[in-house]
C-alpha cells in the first residue's frame, strides 16, 4: 500500500495533477486494445488449428488414389501405409 501511494505522489510530480487523468484514459486504452489484440490472435490459432492444411489435403487425395482410406489416421499414419502400398505394388 505504501509503495502505491508513493508511485502516486512521484506521478503527481513528475507529470502534474492535470495530466494523470489524461494518463490513465490513455493506459485504459492502451490495456483495453492489448486485451483484444490478445484474444484476436487466441481466436486466430483456434480456428486455423481446425482446419486440415494443403498439405493435409493432398496426402489424402494421394492416399485415396492408392485405395487407402484415411478416416481417423494422423498424417504419419497414412505416409506409413502409403509407404507399404507402393512397396507392395513395385515388387
Amino acid at each position: 500500500m505504501e509503495i502505491i501511494i508513493l508511485a502516486i505522489i512521484v506521478i503527481v510530480i513528475i507529470f502534474g495533477a492535470r495530466k494523470i487523468p489524461e494518463i490513465a484514459r490513455a493506459m485504459g486504452r492502451a490495456g483495453g486494445e492489448f486485451k483484444k489484440g490478445q484474444q484476436d490472435a487466441q481466436r486466430e490459432l483456434a480456428t486455423e488449428a481446425e482446419k486440415p492444411s494443403e498439405e493435409r489435403h493432398k496426402l489424402e487425395a494421394a492416399a485415396k488414389a492408392l485405395g487407402i482410406d484415411v478416416a481417423g489416421k494422423n498424417e504419419t499414419q497414412i505416409r506409413e501405409e502409403m509407404r507399404r502400398k507402393l512397396g507392395e505394388s513395385s515388387v
